[in-house]
């Protein structure tokens, strides 16, 4: 006589490997529709093509480990069922579902193993577009720097030149603390000496020069070295993720394949 814990078991083992491969069926096909809904629209080539790629890759591979649970929990499920011996018995491996998992198994197989030198290529191709976009805008700055300079230029030597041609309005500047000492000692040098003036511009556009150079420079080699940082990162969490996914699903396909093709050969 059966034990009431053996029939339980009996009783709840169907429902657990109904639930397993369901569960399975249900993540492995929520997955394959986030990878073929969310990268639209599709942009394999033209104008921002790279970008797209890149993203297309990311989420696939950050996406890579929910059909893999999938199909594993296919096959527990399955083989909970076999186990019982509630797995029909007549049916041909291509006929069941864990064959189809299997053969799924090895297509992400495949398609993570492109996606490791696609993804690498990408990146380099992105990341030269990003140095090239950085190095222009610096050169841009660099183009810019000298109108900007020459209207600062400029308003200085009206401002001073307003100053000189007007004694009182200079003196009543100078008395009402509006113009600090030292720069009351530069105008009165200017006033009694006009050609110290433009040296003294000469001197003023060399410091701003070098300021304004030296900020672009800096702001250049901080972008540099966050593209090429963010490049390195990226190719690396991604292509190496979409190297290991790769390997897992191929050995769990083939491995699964060669294992449904034994009782065939041995019968």
């Amino acid at each position: 006589m059966s034990s009431p814990k053996a029939i339980n078991r009996r009783q709840l083992s169907p429902l657990v490997s109904l639930a397993l491969k369901t569960v399975g069926v249900v993540m492995i096909l929520a997955s394959l529709l986030d990878m073929i809904i969310l990268p639209m629209p599709y942009n394999f080539s033209g104008d921002g093509s790279t970008q797209w790629l890149l993203s297309f890759t990311t989420q696939v591979v950050d996406r890579g480990i929910i059909p893999m649970i999938g199909i594993a929990l296919l096959l527990t499920g399955s083989w909970v069922g076999s186990d019982l011996g509630t797995a029909p018995q007549k049916q041909k491996s291509w006929q069941s579902l864990q064959f189809w998992a299997l053969v799924l198994s090895c297509l992400l197989g495949l398609l993570y193993l492109l996606i490791f030198p696609l993804h690498l290529n990408n990146v380099r191709i992105d990341s030269q577009q990003s140095l090239a976009q950085i190095a222009q805008e610096a050169d841009q700055a660099q183009t810019e720097l000298g109108t900007r300079l020459n209207a600062e230029v400029q308003q200085q030597r009206q401002q001073i030149v307003q100053l000189l041609e007007n004694e009182d309005l200079l003196e009543q500047a100078i008395a009402s603390g509006q113009v600090p000492e030292q720069q009351a000692e530069l105008l009165r040098q200017f006033r009694d000496d006009p050609a110290a003036l433009d040296q003294y511009i000469e001197q003023r556009v060399g410091e701003l020069r070098t300021q304004f150079e030296t900020e672009i420079g800096t702001r250049r080699e901080d972008a540099l070295r966050t593209a090429r940082t963010e490049a390195l990162k990226s190719g690396l969490r991604i292509g190496i993720s979409s190297l290991l996914l790769a390997i897992g699903y191929i050995i769990i396909g083939w491995s699964g394949l060669r294992a449904l093709g034994q009782p065939n050969r041995a019968g």
